[in-house]
């Protein structure tokens, strides 16, 4: 039976021979009628009609605007045919992403408004530097088994560093598991990097990710060190106790760190697909997230995101972020 010219094309009916065979005759002699071009392959014009067909549903002919058909390159055809479904599926892509981005958001939210039910044996408030200092040599000289830190942001302060160094040490001199999980960006920033090298030396786990949450320690998987405000770390401290809190705050924990990648392995700067750094930026840039947007989400400076969408674009021989996106869902670069 025969189909009209504007029915949804099969995919899933191979080529066949009579219609590859009027496809080459259509290239060679694009002005030959149906009755010339079935006398040239020994085909009934009934059987050329039927070819011509199949191939304007493929969108590998064309009607010209002096009548008959002009052949299209398969490359042409294929942008042409496929545009449609592979811009749903970015489409969906993109939804997926901004809607695991969303909820990601709220974990803030949810642990501030589950602290609010908390009693004061669940949840402590330490105000001020020194103090929150001597809480942590407290918990630090009482642990046991585990430590486990987040540390977002780029590059650590070196009070920081000066701080945690020794304490770190002398907690993996006792036998303490230790993984700590910064950001990418550290990887930059000198200090930092031989602080975890010296670390990873004395028997720590040492990874970085693209995006972290929040500050966050964790001793014992029974205690846990946040920030009152994570813009301002000194401002104060709060001390989670409870369990059914700590039992998310380590399952995010965990979730973070399988996501990471060890800190000391060098990500190659040029790539057939993207680098964990590189991921975490086309995933955002996908989102419809701004250069500024996707530098304060990783921590990273705008001129240095900049540099990094630049490059991915041209990777993917795109002229703008819509463009990129859609090729970088076609590699499957997104999922």
């Amino acid at each position: 039976m025969s189909h009209s010219f504007h029915s949804s094309p099969s995919f899933d009916d191979e080529i066949d021979a009579v219609t590859v065979r009027v496809y080459q005759l259509r290239v060679t002699h694009p002005t030959d009628l149906a009755s010339q071009l079935a006398a040239r392959a020994g085909l009934t014009v009934d059987d050329v009609s039927a070819a011509e067909e199949r191939l304007a549903q493929l969108g590998l002919l064309q009607q010209s605007p002096g009548g008959g058909w002009v052949a299209i390159s398969p490359e042409s055809a294929a942008d042409a045919l496929l545009a449609p479904f592979e811009q749903d599926i970015l489409e969906r892509r993109i939804a997926m992403a901004a809607t695991r981005e969303r909820l990601h958001s709220l974990s803030g939210d949810y642990l501030e408004a589950r602290s609010l039910r908390f009693a004061r044996s669940s949840v402590e408030v330490v105000r001020g530097l020194d103090n929150i200092r001597a809480v942590i040599d407290d918990l630090a000289r009482t642990c046991v088994t585990s430590l486990d830190a987040l540390a977002p942001g780029g590059g650590q302060s070196e009070a920081a560093i000066g701080a945690a160094t020794p304490l770190d040490l002398e907690l993996l001199g006792r036998g303490i598991r230790i993984r700590s999980l910064f950001q990418h960006s550290a990887r930059r920033h000198r200090p930092t990097v031989h602080y975890a090298e010296l670390i990873t030396a004395a028997g720590a786990r040492v990874r970085s990710a693209g995006v972290l949450p929040s500050r966050m320690q964790i001793y014992d998987r029974s205690c846990a060190v946040l920030p009152l405000d994570p813009h301002d770390t000194a401002a104060g401290a709060a001390l989670v106790r409870d369990p059914s809190v700590l039992g998310f705050l380590c399952q995010l924990f965990d979730q973070c760190w399988d996501e990471g990648v060890e800190f000391t392995e060098q990500e190659a700067e040029q790539g057939p697909e993207p680098t964990g750094l590189e991921r975490e930026v086309l995933m955002l840039l996908a989102a419809g997230r701004t250069n500024d947007e996707i530098a304060e989400r990783l921590g990273l400076a705008q001129r240095s995101i900049s540099r990094l969408v630049a490059q991915l674009m041209d990777r993917l021989d795109a002229t703008n972020r819509f463009q990129a996106g859609v090729r970088a869902a076609a590699r499957g670069w997104l999922s």
